[in-house]
C-alpha cells in the first residue's frame, strides 16, 4: 500500500511554470478518468491553486520493488496531460510518498506550506478538491477507504490548529498583500478607482479590505454577472460599487487606478494593447496590475508601458514575509498537533489493514475445512470407514491450519523477533487451549 503526492508550487516553480501544470475543474476531470484508465492509483485527489499544483494518490498494490517504476509511471502521466517534456518538470516535482505525504498534506491544509503562513483559505481548497473527487468515485463505487480517512484525519488537524494555536492571527492573504502594495503606490486609497476581475473568494477578500479603505470607486467585473452579484451581496455595503461585464474591461481599465485581477481564465484578460490605451487616456499617470491569476490574466509586457507598476503572485512574497513574524511560534504548535494526527492515522491503518488480515486468514482457514469436510463426504458415501475418514480429515486440517503460523514462527526465530516469540508463546499456552476446547 503506497500514498504518494506528486507536486509543484510556488517554492519549487515560478509562475510561468505553474500555470502550465494548473487543472481546470474539467480537466480535473479528464486526469482522474487517465488515473483510473492507466491503473495507476485505486483513488486519487487532484489540487490545483494559484501557488501549487498537487495529486495525491493510493495503490494499494505497489509493492516496495515497485514503488520507483510506478513513480516514473505517475511523473509521465502528469508531464503528458500538460504537454510538457518531462525533463523541463521533473526538476520542479516533489514527491513524497506514506508518511511524508500524510504529514505534507496536513501541513498544505493547515496553511503552513503556504506562500502566506497560516492562510486560511487553503483549508477550503482542499476540501473542494476532495469534494470533487468523492463525485467523481462515485461511479466506481467510492475512494478508497484509506484515502477518504486520510482526509477526514486532515480537516481534523486543521480545525485543531485553527482553534488551539494562534496561526490565524494578524490576517495576512494574498489579498491583503494586494491591497498593500497599492498602499505603496499611492498615498491614500480613498480617492481611488479600483477594477476588480473575478468574482472569487480572492476578489471578495481585495473587495473586503478595499471597502474598509473606504475605496472611492469600485468596478467590479466577470464573467457571470449573477456570481458577482452574490459577491456584493456579501460585503458590508453596495454602495460605489458597479458590475462589468467582461466585454467591458476597457471601459473599467481606461478610469481605474488600481487592477486586481484574479479568474480562472485559461487566456490572458488584459493584454498590451488595452493598457496602452488605458495609459494614453490618463496621460501615464500611475496605474497598478496586479496579477493573483494562474494562469496570468494581464499580459506581462504591461509593465514595460510608462507609469505602470505590475505585480504577479510572485512578486507579493516580499511583502507578506514582514507579516509573518506572529505566526512562527504558532506554526511549531501547528506541527505538534499534525505529527500526533500522522500518528493517529497511521495507527489506525495499521488496524484496518490487520483486521483484513485477520478476516482473510478466517476465511483461507474456513475454505480448506470446507474443502477437507466435501471430500470426505464423498468418500463417506463410497463406503469408507467413518472412523478412518475422521482421522484422516483431522490430520490434514491439522496441517494445513499450521502450515502458516508454523512458517511465521520459523521468520521470527531467524530473525530474532523476542517479543514475537514472547507473544505466540503466551497465545499457546496449553492450559488456556485446554479451557477452550472445554468450553467448545
Amino acid at each position: 500500500m503506497t500514498i504518494l503526492v506528486l507536486g509543484v508550487n510556488h517554492k519549487t516553480a515560478p509562475v510561468a511554470l505553474r500555470e502550465k501544470v494548473a487543472f481546470s475543474q474539467s480537466k480535473q476531470h479528464i486526469a482522474l478518468q487517465q488515473i483510473q484508465a492507466r491503473l495507476l492509483a485505486d483513488s486519487a485527489v487532484i489540487l490545483s491553486t494559484c501557488n501549487r499544483t498537487e495529486i495525491y494518490l493510493h495503490n494499494k498494490s505497489i509493492a516496495p520493488a515497485q514503488a520507483e517504476n510506478w513513480i516514473a509511471d505517475c511523473q509521465q502521466w502528469l508531464a503528458e496531460i500538460h504537454q510538457l517534456p518531462l525533463d523541463s518538470l521533473k526538476p520542479n516535482l516533489y514527491i513524497y510518498q506514506n508518511q511524508s505525504a500524510v504529514i505534507h498534506l496536513m501541513k498544505v491544509a493547515c496553511g503552513l506550506d503556504s506562500l502566506i503562513l497560516g492562510e486560511p483559505q487553503i483549508f477550503g481548497q482542499v476540501k473542494q478538491a476532495y469534494q470533487q473527487s468523492e463525485m467523481f468515485y462515485k461511479t466506481y463505487g467510492g475512494l478508497s477507504t484509506e484515502l477518504s480517512r486520510l482526509f477526514q484525519k486532515t480537516f481534523a488537524s486543521a480545525k485543531r490548529v485553527r482553534t488551539e494555536t494562534l496561526i490565524g492571527e494578524n490576517a495576512v492573504s494574498v489579498a491583503y498583500a494586494a491591497c498593500s502594495v497599492a498602499r505603496q503606490v499611492f498615498d491614500s486609497l480613498q480617492n481611488l478607482t479600483v477594477l476588480l476581475v473575478g468574482a472569487g473568494e480572492t476578489i471578495e477578500l481585495v473587495c473586503r479590505h478595499l471597502v474598509r479603505h473606504g475605496i472611492k470607486k469600485i468596478f467590479l467585473a466577470n464573467r457571470t454577472l449573477s456570481r458577482a452579484e452574490n459577491l456584493i451581496a456579501k460585503l458590508e455595503t453596495q454602495d460605489n460599487i458597479q458590475l462589468l461585464k467582461l466585454s467591458e474591461l476597457q471601459f473599467g481599465l481606461n478610469q481605474a487606478n488600481i487592477v486586481i485581477s484574479s479568474t480562472a481564465s485559461e487566456q490572458v484578460l488584459i493584454n498590451h494593447q488595452m493598457v496602452q490605451q488605458a495609459q494614453e487616456g490618463r496621460n501615464n499617470l500611475p496605474l497598478l496590475l496586479v496579477d493573483i491569476a494562474v494562469p496570468r490574466d494581464i499580459d506581462e509586457n504591461v509593465k514595460e508601458i510608462e507609469g505602470v507598476h505590475h505585480y504577479t503572485v510572485d512578486d507579493l512574497q516580499n511583502i507578506i514575509q514582514c507579516n509573518l513574524t506572529g505566526r512562527e511560534k504558532a506554526s511549531q504548535q501547528a506541527l505538534q498537533i499534525i505529527q500526533q494526527k500522522s500518528d493517529d492515522f497511521f495507527e489506525w491503518l495499521k488496524v484496518h489493514q490487520f483486521s483484513n488480515l485477520i478476516r482473510r486468514y478466517r476465511q483461507q482457514a474456513d475454505n480448506i475445512r470446507q474443502e477437507l469436510v466435501d471430500k470426505a463426504l464423498i468418500s463417506l458415501a463410497q463406503g469408507e470407514s467413518a472412523e478412518q475418514l475422521l482421522q484422516e480429515l483431522s490430520y490434514k486440517l491439522t496441517n494445513k491450519l499450521i502450515h502458516s503460523p508454523t512458517r511465521v514462527v520459523s521468520h521470527l526465530v531467524k530473525t530474532g523477533n523476542a517479543n514475537g516469540l514472547a507473544i505466540f508463546s503466551d497465545s499457546i499456552n496449553d492450559e488456556e487451549i485446554h479451557q477452550q476446547v472445554q468450553s467448545s
